[in-house]
């Protein structure tokens, strides 16, 4: 019983992150994972919004920005890259910020890595009529 309410707890911590940084993302994927794998949208919420995003240390803002980083260079996740860039401009990342963040992994992880990325990030801007400075 203990563990099921320390699973609930962080459930529950990981679902208020979820709803500061991006109310639709997780919504979206129980949905899609409802009739394949529904525990998968729990372990998201649990551990990697109840246990590591909750963490103190980094801001919100710095754990998007080290997020994107990170999906560009694996090249192969752009829903969630997209996911990702919606919740840094929700916890208050600026357009700018996300470009120069995508635009440094071409030196790590290659230009077409990069280049994907910020193809991600324009839809993004689009999708949410983001005006970008130049």
């Amino acid at each position: 019983m203990a563990s099921e309410t320390v699973s609930e707890d962080k459930y529950q911590k990981g679902i208020k992150y979820l709803k500061n940084m991006n109310p639709d993302s997780f919504r979206i994927l129980e949905e899609n994972l409802e009739d394949l794998a529904p525990d998968m949208a729990r372990y998201v919420a649990e551990f990697a919004y109840g246990e590591i995003y909750s963490r103190p240390g980094l801001d919100l803002k710095t754990r998007e920005l080290v997020t994107i980083a990170s999906i560009t260079t694996l090249g192969s996740a752009q829903t969630q890259l997209k996911s990702h860039i919606h919740g840094a401009l929700n916890v208050g990342c600026s357009p700018q910020e996300i470009i120069e963040v995508i635009i440094q992994m071409a030196v790590y992880a290659g230009f077409p890595k990069a280049l994907n990325g910020l193809f991600s990030a324009s839809e993004v801007f689009s999708e949410r009529n983001v005006t970008i400075e130049k």
